[in-house]
């Protein structure tokens, strides 16, 4: 009788872990969601974003977080009915290149840097307008 004890609770000690791999598994799977793939330049944007760019100082992703800066997120979507006849790519550049031309309610105050243009060029900005416009 005692040998066999060892062997059941090796049994159950292994549907244990079994199961404990399969919620894992299950829940891993079930919360994950695929990040889509950047274009070259967008991926370029990215790091400029977070990098040279210093955009990401002032301006968080997630919603409803301010830490300087308006909020990006979702700014594909807000970019294109910010200003009447500009669409979402003209607004961000300007934004950019411009920063006191289109100032958000509520951060009149804010100090965005208006060297950028200076600083970045023509591709860098066009790069970190592409990664914006996947920002939704």
């Amino acid at each position: 009788m005692l040998q066999q004890r060892p062997s059941t609770i090796l049994t159950l000690l292994f549907f244990a872990v079994a199961l404990l791999l399969a919620a894992c598994g299950s829940v891993a799977n079930s919360v994950a969601t695929p990040t889509p793939s950047l274009s070259a330049e967008a991926a370029q944007g990215q790091a400029l974003f977070q990098g040279k760019g210093r955009c990401a100082t002032c301006h968080a992703l997630s919603p409803e977080t301010i830490i300087v800066g308006p909020s990006l997120a979702g700014i594909a979507t807000h970019a294109a009915s910010r200003v009447a006849g500009l669409s979402a790519a003209e607004y961000l550049e300007a934004s950019i290149l411009f920063p006191d031309s289109y100032i958000v309610p509520g951060f009149e105050n804010q100090q965005m840097p208006t060297t950028l243009a200076k600083e970045l060029s023509v591709p860098e900005v066009e790069a970190l307008v592409a990664y914006m416009l996947t920002l939704d």
